[in-house]
């Protein structure tokens, strides 16, 4: 018998009525014929009693400095709950059920706290339970080290949990449920007239996902790819068949029909650190500044590197503390802020000539003044004020057509 993994988010499970939508979906997939495996994102968001930001900031309440290993274990638990009560509601309806953690799963991952990677699964534990005709919930974004260590997989991490599951037990399917369609060309609630995309290879929907989009953790992407999985990104409910995730054009799988561009993502809340020195002078040991920064943990994005100029940009949250070390270190250091990152995503545009033009013009049509670019073989990077990052994603998202749909993409993925 075939297995299905289905992967429930946390604002599906957060009340009643949502838990007993996600079984629903769960005994229905059961019926008709297949063996499930649920996997459970902690239910809510933020302010929500359970949710995994709200658990943070019960270990800030104490003190900010939390030790990593602390806190892994205090975040494990907010998907443990709601694993147990996933479980619970299957049973209440008549279907047997087992809660699995991470660790009772069997997910053995590295000792890298809060961003810890899967190195094995043994699918042993979850057989058992299926042979034995039950239902497995697995909570998601946890698993153990060699050493006994509860660890967490990052931001996204149950979207890792379900592929990784699905590469390991040889599941027919995974299906992510989301409260979204699907993998949209741009995020709707910025870009009105964005769709959903019914085919994306791993590598575009990977890109995306680096670039700010919230659609699949990027290592989900990369176990899915590298395992062949079959993924499917959908809403709960609903009639459109969401986004199916393949391999992309190596297999024989038409993606974009020609289209170079198939998608935007975007990131806010950046800021633009330039560093420089008096004119007619070349800047001093550049690499001293990314070093300090790299030892403080501060991650930075966009680089230019010019004789007299470095400029890059870090997360709003850190740019103070990135300007202090700097500054510390003897840099003239100037800040440009509010920031946001707009980036187009595509494998059609590898090798195409004129893109880079096409997205400057859309650009300059919009009014959007450009502060820093950067770009890949499937990528194409904007840095823009803030106040000008919707204008700028609606003219790109116009200029290549995103809105309409292209000939791959007119049969919904099964």
């Amino acid at each position: 018998m075939s297995i299905i993994v289905q992967k429930f988010g946390g604002a599906l499970l957060a009340t009643p009525q949502g838990r007993r939508e996600a079984a629903a979906q769960v005994i229905a997939t059961r019926d008709a014929g297949r063996q499930v495996v649920a996997v459970a994102s902690a239910i809510g968001r933020e302010g929500d009693p359970y949710a995994t930001d709200t658990l943070i900031g019960l270990a800030l309440q104490v003190d900010p400095d939390v030790s990593p290993r602390t806190l892994d274990l205090l975040l494990s638990c907010g998907e443990i709950i709601s694993t147990a009560l996933l479980a619970h509601t299957l049973e209440r309806t008549g279907a047997p059920a087992v809660a699995l953690t991470g660790p009772q799963a069997g997910i053995e991952t590295t000792g890298d706290f809060g961003e810890a990677r899967i190195l094995r699964i043994d699918p042993t534990p979850i057989r058992r339970h299926l042979d034995a005709r039950r239902i497995v919930v697995v909570a998601g974004f946890q698993g153990v080290t060699a050493d006994g260590e509860v660890t967490t997989l990052g931001r996204g991490g149950s979207d890792t949990t379900a592929v990784a599951l699905g590469a390991a037990l040889g599941a027919e399917l995974v299906e992510i449920y989301k409260d979204v369609e699907g993998v949209m060309t741009a995020d709707p609630k910025v870009v009105p007239n964005g769709r959903v995309i019914t085919q994306i290879s791993y590598d575009e929907v990977s890109q995306m996902a680096a670039m700010g989009a919230k659609v699949i953790h990027p290592r989900a992407a990369d176990i899915g790819r590298e395992h062949n999985v079959r993924v499917v990104i959908k809403r709960l409910g609903s009639r459109i068949g969401g986004t199916l995730l393949v391999r992309g054009p190596e297999l024989g799988v038409p993606i974009s029909d020609g289209r170079p561009v198939i998608a935007l993502a975007h990131l806010p809340d950046v800021v633009q650190l330039k560093l420089h020195r008096k004119s007619g002078e070349a800047l001093d040991h550049p690499l001293r500044a990314l070093q300090r920064l790299a030892s403080e943990g501060i991650s930075i994005d966009l680089i230019t590197l010019m004789p007299d100029m470095l400029a890059f940009t870090v997360k709003e949250d850190a740019y103070q503390r990135a300007a202090r070390l700097l500054r510390d270190e003897g840099y003239e250091v100037s800040v440009t802020r509010p920031c946001a990152k707009v980036s187009i995503i595509g494998a059609g545009m590898r090798g195409v000539p004129g893109v880079m033009a096409r997205v400057l013009r859309a650009l300059q049509r919009a009014e959007a003044e450009v502060l820093q670019t950067a770009d890949s073989h499937t990528t194409i990077s904007c840095l823009v004020p803030r106040a000008q990052m919707e204008r700028a994603l609606q003219a790109l998202h116009d200029e290549f057509a995103l809105g309409e749909q292209v000939a791959s993409e007119r049969e919904a993925p099964g």
